[in-house]
């Protein structure tokens, strides 16, 4: 399927369809077909947005940036901009996002976006890159913040998921207060590798591993498909529902937080921040695949 608005790649064994809006994926199928990306439904509209260029709230909603402000809501704009396609092939597709005069009244910096999604094997491959095209540093963020399927499979109950991560997590994790960091840890819910999943988790928000030691997990109940998931220069990890309870689960991996809560300085110096030299690019990776 191919239109301007949406393509789908595919080898056979994994299906993505990736919408130009936001370059967000908004369909993930196994090769039986099984659709283990959230739908976007009434609980939350979305599928798996692109966090750029924050991550999280910032106080007040505000960027300051060499003492003027500017107005940059949650999460930045990236998931609510058209992007360019720039390759359209059987397997692979990429879009690009390019500051703009629009863009620079939120975020005073020169910048590219680039996002790719390639299927291999029993993967999906997405990649991120920022490149900086402006004379300045450029200080930014990014996230990806894919939701999916919690349960994955009808009559399987949601307590019976759990998370597998690569590595023991006994690191402490942050919350949560009104979108802003609390100053606070506190202690990890993960038993070694093992997170057993529920809607409790989520009656502080997200769960947000700030040292997180694993650049991979896996997310899966018995008698559903097995969700592998992995990450690359993405040195935090959020995880994610509707604190009322919803049928998806966001395992998100980003570069950036929310600002903590007393934080009230220059964008460039919040905590979480990356700064890419002029005429530099920093690149990303995520893998969801099958196992």
């Amino acid at each position: 399927m191919a239109t301007d608005d949406r393509f789908t790649i595919g080898n056979g064994r994994v299906m993505a369809t990736i919408k130009a809006d936001g370059a967000e994926l908004c369909s993930l199928r196994n090769a039986d077909g099984q659709e283990v990306l959230w739908q976007a439904g009434p609980d939350w509209p979305r599928h798996a947005p692109i966090l750029f260029p924050i991550v999280g709230r910032l106080r007040n909603d505000l960027l300051t940036h060499r003492g003027q402000t500017y107005p940059m809501t949650q999460h930045g704009f990236a998931r609510d901009q058209r992007f360019t396609w720039t390759a359209r092939e059987k397997t692979v597709c990429a879009l690009s996002l390019h500051d703009s005069a629009a863009s620079r009244a939120k975020y005073p910096f020169a910048f590219r976006l680039d996002v790719s999604y390639a299927v291999e094997g029993d993967e999906l491959v997405v990649g991120y890159a920022i490149s900086n095209p402006g004379d300045e540093m450029l200080p930014a963020s990014i996230g990806a913040h894919p939701a999916f399927q919690w349960p994955l499979a009808e009559g399987v109950a949601k307590e019976a998921h759990r998370i597998t991560f690569e590595t023991p997590e006994p690191a402490p994790i942050r919350r949560l207060d009104g979108g802003l960091l609390l100053p606070d840890a506190e202690p990890t819910p993960v038993q070694g590798t093992q997170l057993p999943l529920s809607e409790t988790l989520f009656a502080d928000d997200a769960m947000i591993f700030n040292h997180i030691a694993s650049t991979s997990l896996r997310y899966a109940a018995p008698g559903t498909p097995v969700i592998s998931f992995a990450w690359d220069g993405f040195p935090q990890l959020g995880i994610w529902s509707k604190p009322s309870g919803a049928p998806f689960l966001c395992i998100e991996p980003w570069h950036g937080y929310a600002s903590p809560i007393e934080f009230d300085g220059e964008f460039a110096d919040k905590p979480g921040v990356m700064h890419i030299a002029a005429g530099a690019t920093r690149s990303f990776t995520q893998r969801i695949g099958f196992a």
